[in-house]
């Protein structure tokens, strides 16, 4: 533009703008590729847990006999190996796209100065804290949460009565509470994580502030490193909620394993209390469980 008002050539624009669409273009549709690709490989992955879970249901005497192990089949089926199969799909696109983002913005940034952003940088250090012992938190909730869902479905599939649909009352309200649990978890660390990235802001501003009051930083280079910054929230935010569902979908799979593998000894993969199987289905059917 500065360009267009000194010389009044319009065709540098033309140029430009022709170059920025077509990148506009290009990125949009590897996106779109990479998208469906890893969709594709999600929905396989899916396919081939329920292929194998079913085929372990068919070929077990105690889940055809057993309204426990029939509702946590079906309950692994219908539900549980949905997050597990969507997150085979994004295992290596999500880190790769996201970690280039942010190591290129953090290259940036120091390029501009490399104080301010070493200063900035410390702020991520209490996330390290904070982030893994919440999400420890959440995943012993998400562990008990499943395990109560399948004591309901196991209860859908059996017989009912009055003290069953008592029971499974009681269930559902502790379910309630547990994924309440989660969201207040969950919404406690977005919090802290949003609170620490505008304390990089206000780092930028007195830091940035005191240089150039010195004389050895430009006005220029404050104001590209606070718009620097604002590019590193969302690839590190999805960074971490990356390496968050990695931990609540690993739990997840252990469980479904774990549970196929009790099925597959015509074993009950829970006990009346609702807790896993800790029998010779779990000590000696990891070949049985579902591929890894």
């Amino acid at each position: 533009m500065n360009d267009l008002v000194k010389d009044r050539q319009y065709q540098t624009i033309l140029l430009l703008c022709a170059i920025y669409a077509g990148a506009v273009l290009l990125q949009g549709a590897i996106k779109l590729a990479v998208n469906m690709y890893r969709s594709w490989i999600g929905e396989c992955a899916i396919r081939k847990l329920r292929r194998r879970i079913r085929a372990l249901g068919a070929a077990s005497a105690i889940a055809s006999t057993a309204p426990e192990a029939s509702g946590v089949e079906v309950s692994m089926i219908v539900a549980e190996v949905e997050p597990v199969g969507g997150f085979v799909g994004e295992i290596i696109s999500e880190p790769l796209a996201h970690g280039g983002t942010l190591l290129s913005t953090f290259a940036y940034l120091l390029h501009l100065d490399a104080w301010m952003t070493l200063a900035a940088s410390a702020i991520f250090v209490p996330q390290f804290v904070f982030v893994p012992l919440l999400q420890r938190a959440i995943n012993r909730r998400t562990a008990r949460r499943v395990q109560l869902l399948r004591e309901v479905s196991a209860s859908v599939v059996g017989a009912e009565d009055q003290a069953a649909e008592a029971a499974d009352e009681t269930r559902i309200a502790r379910v309630f509470r547990l994924n309440m649990g989660i969201y207040w978890l969950k919404y406690s660390m977005n919090f802290l994580m949003n609170f620490g990235n505008h304390l990089q802001v206000v780092i930028g501003l007195l830091l940035g502030g005191w240089l150039v009051l010195q004389g050895h930083l430009a006005v220029g280079s404050v104001v590209a490193f606070i718009s620097g910054i604002a590019k590193v929230k969302d690839p590190w935010d999805e960074l971490v909620d990356y390496f968050r569902n990695m931990a609540v979908t690993s739990l997840k799979f252990r469980m479904v394993a774990d549970a196929a593998n009790a099925i597959a000894h015509d074993e009950l993969p829970m006990t009346p209390e609702g807790k896993l199987n800790a029998g010779r289905g779990n000590r000696e059917g990891r070949a049985a469980a579902p591929d890894r």
